[in-house]
């Protein structure tokens, strides 16, 4: 099965019932997903818009658009602004580990690449110097990157840093991850402080991330340490959901 354009192809919706029990929307939905898990349609594929699906099915405008944001739900379709509704490259499922985004996105093979959104030498405040341990007013490194996968934003990386890395080059920042930096300074990351939670966007992030404005993102705070016990860098980023989750193993005790 394939896609003409942008077009769906007819024959995934030949079959629906359109008097019987099922809601037609669920029966839209299911058959793009279907589609999409069998490889029909790839990764990347765009849909038309929900108009002209809608006048090509003969069905309402409501119905085509809550059968796609139930697949867009499951996480399988995304909306990106200017382009439309996309299928997903796979999501980005993470172990809870003390591993950088870009190593997890190179593991699971996908093709990360990073905008340096800000880098900025400023004094400690008293939260931040907490978590790092310094004395407060001292000179840190502060970066904000936005990590994408594919092409398709995935993640808001901001990072704080001791003075001993105020001098980290730009390009490095770009090219690889914070952590293949550090440890090509010979710094490695034994353990790690982490909290996982949730919230809403802000405007600037749902632009960066190109989702709604007040949309969920998945939110991560890490503070690492090295081998002595020292802090090397303090993190708050923010995640797209649709495309990221966090999985962790559990033991009885």
């Amino acid at each position: 099965m394939s896609i003409n354009g942008d077009t769906l192809p007819t024959e995934l919706f030949m079959d629906i019932d359109r008097s019987g029990p099922i809601p037609l929307y669920y029966q839209v939905a299911t058959r793009i997903e279907e589609a999409i898990r069998s490889g029909g349609l790839p990764a990347g594929a765009r849909l038309e818009n929900e108009i002209a699906l809608s006048e090509r099915l003969g069905l309402s405008r409501p119905t085509i658009r809550r059968a796609i944001q139930d697949v867009v739900d499951k996480g399988l379709l995304v909306r990106r602004r200017g382009i439309g509704t996309q299928v997903v490259h796979g999501e980005i499922t993470r172990q809870v580990e003390l591993t950088s985004l870009q190593d997890d996105l190179e593991r699971s093979g996908r093709h990360p690449s990073t905008s340096l959104l800000l880098q900025e030498v400023v004094p400690a405040h008293a939260e931040i110097a907490s978590r790092l341990a310094v004395a407060e007013g001292s000179p840190i490194l502060h970066l904000r990157r936005l990590r994408s996968a594919d092409q398709t934003p995935v993640a808001i990386l901001e990072n704080y840093l001791p003075q001993d890395f105020v001098d980290l080059n730009a390009d490095d920042l770009t090219r690889y991850g914070l952590y293949q930096v550090l440890r090509a300074r010979g710094t490695t990351m034994r353990v790690a402080r982490e909290r996982i939670g949730a919230r809403r966007a802000t405007n600037e992030e749902g632009k960066l991330l190109d989702i709604d404005n007040k949309a969920p993102v998945l939110t991560m705070d890490r503070t690492a340490f090295d081998n002595s016990g020292r802090a090397v860098e303090y993190g708050h980023h923010c995640y797209r959901p649709d495309v990221h989750s966090f999985e962790i193993t559990l033991v009885e005790r």
